[in-house]
């Protein structure tokens, strides 16, 4: 009579563990991109108006691992960047770089993986769904950046008008940020499921 007691406690166990197995390899790759999206903030792409690839590690986070766990992703790499971890553009870190002129772009990666965790989770992860959900996290990214750009460009220069603000921080970048979404998504839907584990 043990013998089936045993065994549904070996069973459970065994279940236990590969349960614990998939949290610790979703854990790490999790960690994973948010050292992807470091090295992406530290490559610059040298054209006429230079740009890193910081946006395409976010968007590449969001599309393979998923809304919650890549949102959990660009959160880790905020606030590494926070405490003086030089994850940032430009092997920056601290606060000082989150609280200058462009760190509202920074701030706004995380509106951008908040609005695709919520849209795919509302209306699933097909190829039209992650392309709306990307495009609008990216505009709330700009609209926030570029908000905030403006704040503190006029405490510390002087004052600056929506389409000046636009024209630096926005308009040349909105190309090479739509090419990032297409390959992001084009990679996510390339690489194997089975690989992928999401909290």
């Amino acid at each position: 009579m043990k013998e089936p007691v045993s065994s549904a406690f070996a069973a459970k166990d065994g279940g236990s563990s590969a349960g614990q197995h998939e949290k610790i390899l979703a854990m790490v790759q999790i960690a994973l991109f948010t050292a992807i999206i470091a090295v992406c903030s530290w490559i610059q792409i040298p054209l006429v108006v230079p740009f890193t690839l910081q946006t395409f590690g976010v968007f590449c986070a969001l599309a393979i691992l998923g809304g919650k766990s890549g949102t959990i992703s660009v959160l880790l790499y905020i606030v590494l960047g926070t405490i003086g971890v030089p994850v940032f553009a430009g092997f920056s870190g601290g606060i000082g770089t989150l609280l200058g002129m462009t760190g509202g772009y920074i701030i706004g990666f995380l509106f951008s993986a908040l609005i695709y965790w919520g849209i795919t989770r509302w209306l699933g992860e097909k190829l039209p769904v992650m392309i709306l959900a990307m495009v609008l996290g990216l505009a709330a990214c700009y609209a926030f950046g570029t908000a905030w750009f403006m704040v503190v460009y006029t405490r510390q220069i002087g004052e600056i008008g929506l389409m000046a603000s636009l024209t630096s921080c926005v308009f040349p970048f909105i190309l090479p940020d739509c090419a990032k979404i297409a390959l992001a998504i084009l990679l996510a839907k390339r690489l194997p499921k089975r690989l992928i584990r999401r909290v």
